[in-house]
């Protein structure tokens, strides 16, 4: 069984979800009109690989689930420019098997390919994992690392946010309880990058993970599983800017963290993991 950061034995099939109401919208503007109307008692159903083991375990009790999986139009990968945009219904396997995503984001499309087994990568959705703000999961850290944008939409229209300014708490984030996520925006990036998870088995969540790139003086450094929210390691791409060696950069790696103790390991254990992945993944990134 795995276990969740919480503690929890997330496969537990044993049991069951409380009641709940059940909708399908089909388009954007439909899946908003239903959160406005029944507001904090909704959740969004993409492809369920975050919310329902919340449920069977009652960490989550929504009275109305609004599928939005069906929803066509928010599954795409595009060349824009600058950026990659991705839409928030787009699956993990299309994100790893992109074209685009792999020759202007490799880093992105390698973390896609991490996401728990081939089952949870094929229906489970880039922005229900973004959107579910969990400091667990791999995509989440990544994202923030590249310095994505996300595009969030609501019955007063669009909105962007930084991924910076998204995660405000465990399983918290900037979104309103009546708007839905629509697009992520990935700056391209040059130089090298590595993506480094530490975990008991290959579908655990990562006891420690690092998601890097590096191109010269810049670089961007996230941390899984090291707080509450996913970390942006700020200080290691400071020094690293400054001209510190990789080895000093990376005894920085927990200074923004909040590591937690927990069944898989303690908060001096996890800072020991953040120290050794930041170094080896700044190695990598650095060839």
């Amino acid at each position: 069984m795995a276990h969740h950061p919480t503690g929890e034995e997330i496969e537990d099939t044993t049991v069951i979800p409380a009641a709940f109401d059940f909708k399908r919208a089909s388009s954007a503007a439909e899946a908003i009109s239903l959160m406005g109307e029944y507001g904090d008692e909704a959740k969004l159903l993409a492809g369920g690989h975050s919310l329902i083991p919340l449920m069977k375990l009652r960490l989550a009790q929504p009275a109305m689930l609004i599928d939005i999986g069906r929803i066509t139009d928010l599954s795409y990968v595009k060349d824009a420019g600058d950026h990659i945009a991705i839409g928030a219904l787009t699956r993990h396997m299309d994100v790893e098997k992109s074209e685009i995503v792999k020759q202007h984001v490799p880093l992105l499309a390698h973390a896609a390919s991490h996401v728990g087994d081939a089952q949870v990568r094929h229906r489970g959705t880039i922005g229900g994992s973004l959107a579910h703000a969990d400091s667990a999961s791999d995509l989440p850290a990544t994202t923030l690392a590249l310095g994505a944008t996300y595009v969030v939409q609501g019955p007063n229209g669009q909105r962007q946010i930084a991924a910076k300014d998204f995660y405000k708490g465990f399983l918290e984030s900037a979104l309103a309880p009546d708007e839905l996520l629509v697009e992520i925006r990935v700056p391209k990036t040059s130089g090298g990058w590595s993506f480094q998870k530490f975990n008991r088995r290959a579908q655990d969540w990562a006891i420690v993970g690092v998601a890097a790139w590096r191109n010269g003086k810049e670089s961007g450094v996230a941390l899984v599983n090291m707080g509450s929210t996913p970390i942006l390691a700020t200080g290691v791409s400071a020094a690293l800017a400054n001209g510190a060696s990789i080895a000093d950069a990376a005894e920085l790696a927990a200074n923004e963290a909040e590591p937690q103790n927990d069944l898989n390991a303690s908060s001096e254990y996890r800072t020991h993991l953040a120290k050794v992945l930041v170094r080896r993944a700044l190695e990598e990134a650095s060839n």
